[in-house]
């Protein structure tokens, strides 16, 4: 999917991970663990597109597919007078028409994300009410209906209790099994070995990247 030759990512043109070369294969699934303050965020952004290369390349495979993208929470405004289901809806909007509305088929995929996330019966109420689980759980209903070939996710597991936390894992591994291609930054090692086939780990001037057992 995806290869990054001397890629280094940062701000301002100045370096914050170590020189990565690797490749990102189609339907994989990998965390981007390491200390705080060594890029892990910086990175992930870098490769959504967000933020430009320090130095080094990023090639597509192909042409660069739709990402399905969910942010740190602190990043994200809660007290926006919109409701539940206009925010998972949202991610339809890729393949609908902003002035046509939504078809009986992006309906129905919205009501399955709610469904998948337990959230289905707060679907009409605005999102100043949902607790912090709540809310990521409404993000993550969103990144379903995309139905992206291509996921990240910074830090998701952030700030939210250990039940949602789980269910929401649950959903990522969903998405690996169905061919989508996975990149998280995360914290939790044990979840990590648990879950993730492969593992970018960014040290203070290497980066070791392969499978999860030689790498965490």
């Amino acid at each position: 999917m995806m290869t990054l030759d001397h890629l280094v990512a940062g701000y301002g043109g100045k370096g914050v991970t170590p020189t990565l070369c690797g490749v990102v294969e189609q339907g994989s699934m990998t965390a981007i663990v390491g200390a705080n303050g060594c890029g892990k965020s910086t990175l992930l952004k870098t490769l959504a597109g967000f933020l430009p290369t320090v130095s080094g390349i990023q090639m597509w495979h192909k042409s660069r597919p739709t990402i399905g993208w969910l942010a740190q929470r602190h990043a994200l405004q809660s007290d926006f007078p919109i409701t539940v289901r206009d925010v998972v809806s949202m991610g339809c909007w890729p393949r609908t028409s902003l002035f046509s509305g939504l078809g009986h088929s992006a309906r129905r995929r919205v009501a399955s994300a709610l469904e998948r996330v337990g959230l289905l019966a707060l679907a009409g109420a605005t999102i100043d009410r949902l607790s912090g689980g709540q809310f990521q759980r409404m993000l993550f209903a969103r990144v379903l209906v995309q139905e992206a070939p291509l996921v990240m996710l910074d830090e998701p597991f952030t700030g939210i209790d250990e039940s949602t936390s789980q269910l929401l894992m649950e959903v990522m591994v969903d998405m690996h099994q169905q061919g989508q291609t996975v990149l998280a930054v995360l914290h939790d090692s044990e979840r990590v070995t648990r879950y993730f086939p492969q593992t970018l780990h960014l040290d203070a001037d290497i980066a070791y990247w392969g499978t999860t057992a030689g790498t965490v």
